[in-house]
């Protein structure tokens, strides 16, 4: 007899993969209607003068395909500004591509460099998309905890951890720094330990630096692509959703050398081909013609970090100012010994503040009383909702 139930018949290639928390958390937000500090997405515009140059371009003929690596503008600009910021030297005819965003960034590098049996490594609390991408490559993850400091919130890299870690079998080394959920950011020693660590391998790595222009306290962002020695074996993804407050465009892109960004231009030509074409002008544009936009980001994530730790302020939550990124790290130990998911869940509900609990971003459970909490908002949202956290 045929059989017409057709999902008997699917073997699922992420049979452990759900939904994930950020769609789940923002989906609750919405259906209790409390204020959503957990999807991380502003709650303000675009710069107008960068509306102003898209909107220019859709109405003057830009709205057909775009080159395959991007629009040669945008990757001219986005060379100026890796020579100007890390004064690395990027062709961006070869070397520069644009993606569908760092999402699809990352997914394609993955794709393009991991092989079946390979093993990539990735730093816990680490971000979703990783392991899938690593999975669906044929990859293997090996997952390294950052080391935590007595207090719970400074995270940092094991490198006796990782160079244990490191084998024959080691193709990628994924990293996130500015890293989200944590803050926790890179010095020069890193970049020069990680290059000791890989100097006689053949591995690669891959950079997730979306946040590379939020970072606070006077620190300078340590790109990859800042360091000679690891430049050759580098992919760095970055997005300009992040830098622009439009994370709905989804529009990134990825600088590497000529020989891996020609593999990664092989898999991201069929994964999405092409991007968003008057979005891509715009940017453009307005990179070149605005530099002090970016430049200005510190200090206005910095405001609006501390204007939230201020609210905090006689809360029963211990924490330590976010050291980058737009995310706020909560520890509620003085106030419920419910795991982080049950009480982010429950808080939603009940008090009406979202928030993303950290366990979600470890491969081994962890006994977790942290919540990330996204301060990337207007001050009467974050003024609404540490009233409410305060509360408790």
């Amino acid at each position: 007899m045929k059989n017409n139930n057709r999902s008997n018949l699917i073997t699922s290639k992420l049979p452990d993969v759900g939904t994930s928390i950020f769609a789940e958390m923002s989906r609750l937000a919405a259906d209790t209607n409390a204020i959503n500090l957990s999807q991380g997405f502003p709650s303000f515009d675009p710069p107008e003068a960068l509306l102003d140059r898209i909107s220019y371009h859709l109405h003057n003929g830009d709205n057909q395909y775009a080159p395959m690596a991007g629009v040669p503008a945008l990757r001219d600009a986005v060379a100026r500004k890796t020579q100007r910021l890390y004064d690395r030297t990027a062709n961006p005819e070869s070397e520069i591509t644009i993606c569908s965003g760092a999402t699809e960034g990352i997914f394609s590098a993955i794709q393009a460099i991991v092989r079946r049996g390979d093993e990539v490594i990735v730093f816990d609390p680490a971000y979703d998309s990783y392991e899938p991408s690593i999975t669906l490559a044929g990859g293997i993850t090996r997952h390294n905890a950052l080391r935590v400091d007595d207090k719970g919130f400074d995270f940092a890299i094991d490198w006796q951890l990782l160079e244990d870690t490191i084998n024959r079998n080691t193709r990628l080394i994924i990293l996130n720094f500015p890293h989200n959920p944590t803050g926790a950011i890179l010095q020069r020693r890193d970049l020069d330990q990680l290059a000791t660590l890989v100097r006689n391998t053949d591995c690669y790595l891959l950079s997730d630096e979306v946040y590379e222009h939020i970072i606070f306290d006077g620190e300078v962002h340590q790109s990859l692509l800042s360091h000679d020695e690891l430049w050759p074996r580098t992919m760095v993804i970055s997005s300009f959703g992040k830098t622009f407050h439009a994370t709905g465009w989804k529009v990134g892109y990825c600088i590497a050398p000529q020989e891996l960004s020609a593999e990664f231009r092989k898999v991201h030509q069929f994964v999405t081909f092409t991007v968003n074409t008057p979005v891509q002008y715009g940017i453009a544009n307005f990179l070149d013609s605005s530099p002090e936009f970016y430049a200005r980001l510190p200090a206005f994530y910095e405001e609006k970090r501390d204007l939230f730790c201020r609210l905090l302020e006689g809360s029963r939550f211990s924490l330590q100012p976010a050291r980058s990124t737009f995310f706020q790290v909560l520890d509620y130990a003085d106030i419920s010994d419910e795991t982080d998911t049950e009480l982010a869940i429950r808080w939603t509900r009940e008090l009406g503040v979202a928030s993303i609990p950290l366990s979600v971003f470890y491969d081994e459970p962890i006994a977790a009383t942290r919540l990330r909490f996204c301060f990337a908002k207007d001050s009467a949202i974050l003024e609404a909702a540490a009233k409410k956290l305060r509360a408790i």
